[in-house]
């Protein structure tokens, strides 16, 4: 039986889907997701975290 990956939370950088919206089966039907990238504020917030996260990482 192959393993599947578990699916990472696109708001959360580095956090897998914890289906923290109600309803929600994964990243793909989230209410959150959908808010966060739909926002032009909240999108370039989470750019900005992604960004900061990649350089964490690169150091």
């Amino acid at each position: 039986m192959a393993h599947r990956p578990d699916p990472k939370c696109p708001v959360r950088p580095g956090d897998t889907c914890s289906l923290c919206y109600p309803g929600a089966s994964g990243p793909e039907d989230c209410g959150l997701v959908w808010l966060v990238r739909e926002d032009p504020e909240l999108s370039a917030e989470l750019a900005r975290l992604r960004a900061e996260a990649a350089a964490d990482r690169s150091h």
